[in-house]
């Protein structure tokens, strides 16, 4: 049986290993090419400016969301990176599952229902997060989202970092709009101490505050942990841009074409062919709807590309009246849960918050931003060295992870008169922020006020008209971020009448095409959304051994 994954991140790389281990012949092509581990880091570490996208080698023939054209009326925030490994090469590595209230959203009054529940996800989820290998405690979790009976995850819980405990010592029990306060731990996917019987790739993290982009431990799962136990049955193609899968008359797929490039510098290329029994595209939820929509496929409904969601989100920044210790660890070990359900949800976008370890890193560019700011202001050795040690070290920040919910106006589509450097079509951005997801905003930002009264800390956030994505909302400044967080693109339903896939990710329209990634999901919730594509991928590549083998033989599941 031979199978083509397109795209080689988080979900392609899953179901590349589930059907080689099963017996299929598995070409995976993948656009963009690879970076060393070494280099990466070497890269990073000599960077004048180190953004997320420093460590890697970039093609012309395979931009990244850089070359995306945003149409309006809000720009849209998220980067991804097209390289072997994807976007998950660079993510922040937190990996919280969605809620069950988060699989009935249009119940609520907002969005889409999920064809599947919670109950159906979880024993995926379980097999994701010891594929990919999660530090957790399972009762902690129990506090605000379901867990099995008896479940471990594969290594104990990283250890609360000291703002952590500062925070959760002022504000756990305090109460806010009805909401009872709780700092709980994050999973990560990131190496901790490992359970009786399970064995991580990679050394124990040592608390780097690189992990955005690049882990010197490798601590930090990437997709390239699960390619190396890739079997022999699985080949993997970089520097392949497919531009277009081709269907029989009765929809069935026949072949997919690729472009391939050695030359990282242009876009010349040479032309290709590859056939397989079933095609399964795994190139992120933008370049999956932009591929489908190359190749006119996919789209009876009228779905394709539609219903853009992400997490706006908010940050907010303080000073502690006493030295917190950031910069040491993961960018987020814990956040405050509370708000990702309840009552108000039918009236404003829910949120979760992660607690800041980073001080000011994202949100105002610290420590450059102070160490300029003190030099402007004259201040020179001894005096500048303590001046900027002592606010740095009293920074934190929170940062809010606003829901969207899927709205058929956001969309993707083809921009013909704008091409890339192979000649395809660059695509178009049409985002735009509801008032449900403002009031979502504007609520966050009055949970932060309350958080940096209660810590006694000086607000310092502020959102400037003069920056990208400010606006104000019922006479309120805000400004959002991009949270890396794209999906619903292809999403799944149980009609194709009104969605792209089925529950198994499967396309309505062809029988051996699956969508796979954020892009099928009908909702994100309020959580990080990378462990629930990683579930979905291993229920879907669980479906695919089935269908074609009659053998299903998924045995990772906890």
């Amino acid at each position: 049986m031979r199978a083509l994954v397109v795209g080689a991140g988080f979900a392609g790389s899953l179901v590349a290993k589930v059907l080689g281990d099963n017996g299929f012949r598995v070409l995976v092509l993948e656009a963009g090419t690879e970076t060393a581990h070494d280099e990466a880091v070497a890269r990073f570490k000599t960077a004048l400016v180190k953004t997320p996208l420093t460590p890697y080698r970039r093609t012309a023939a395979a931009p990244s969301s850089d070359y995306l054209i945003n149409t309006g009326p809000f720009a849209y925030p998220s980067p991804y990176l097209r390289m072997n490994g994807g976007t998950g090469a660079v993510w922040t590595g937190i990996t919280p599952r969605m809620h069950p209230e988060d699989f009935r959203t249009a119940d609520l009054g907002r969005g889409r229902n999920w064809p599947i529940s919670y109950d159906d996800l979880e024993p995926y989820y379980r097999a994701a997060e010891w594929e990919i290998g999660i530090a957790a405690d399972a009762d902690e979790q129990r506090q605000h989202i379901p867990v099995a009976d008896n479940y471990q995850y594969p290594m104990h819980a990283l250890p609360r970092t000291y703002l952590d405990n500062v925070i959760a010592s002022v504000v756990d029990g305090a109460s806010i709009d009805g909401h009872e306060l709780l700092v709980v731990g994050t999973p990560q996917a990131r190496n901790g101490m490992p359970v009786k019987g399970y064995r991580p790739d990679g050394n124990l993290c040592a608390g780097f505050a690189s992990c955005v982009p690049v882990c010197p431990e490798q601590a930090k799962y990437t997709p390239l942990r699960t390619q190396k136990r890739w079997s022999h049955n699985v080949e993997l193609r970089t520097r392949c841009v497919v531009n277009r899968v081709h269907a029989d008359e009765f929809g069935r797929i026949t072949k997919v074409s690729y472009q391939r490039y050695e030359d990282d510098a242009t876009g010349r290329h040479t032309l290709h062919e590859a056939e397989a029994d079933v095609v399964v595209l795994a190139a992120h939820a933008i370049e999956n709807a932009k591929l489908l929509l190359m190749s006119g496929l996919a789209n009876s409904s009228d779905q394709v590309g539609r219903n853009l969601m992400d997490h706006p989100a908010l940050l907010t920044w303080a000073l502690m009246p006493q030295p917190v210790g950031p910069f040491r660890g993961p960018g987020s070990t814990t956040g405050i849960e509370v708000f990702r359900t309840g009552p108000q949800r039918c009236t404003r976008a829910p949120f979760r918050i992660e607690i800041g370890n980073w001080g000011w890193g994202w949100s105002a560019g610290s420590p450059d931003s102070d160490t300029a700011e003190f030099v402007a202001a004259g201040l020179r050795g001894t005096a500048l060295r303590q001046a900027v040690a002592d606010r740095v070290g009293r920074q934190f920040a929170l940062q809010f992870e606003i829901e969207q919910e899927a709205d058929s106006t956001n969309r993707v589509t083809l921009d013909r008169t704008n091409r890339d450097a192979l000649g395809n079509p660059r695509p178009s951005i049409h985002y735009r922020l509801s008032t449900y997801v403002k009031d979502g905003l504007l609520a966050a930002k009055h949970v932060s006020d309350r958080i940096f009264e209660m810590l006694k800390a000086e607000d310092y956030t502020a959102y400037k008209p003069d920056e990208e994505r400010y606006f104000e909302h019922d006479g309120e400044p805000l400004r959002y971020w991009g949270a890396g967080h794209s999906g619903g693109t292809h999403l799944m339903g149980e009609s194709p009448q009104s969605s792209v896939t089925d529950q198994w990710q499967r396309c309505w329209d062809h029988p051996n095409l699956y969508a796979v990634g954020c892009g099928s999901m009908p909702s994100l919730g309020t959580s990080n959304p990378s462990i629930t594509m990683a579930a979905l991928a291993l229920r879907t590549a669980d479906h695919l051994v089935s269908v074609y083998t009659g053998d299903a033989d998924l045995r990772c599941a906890r």
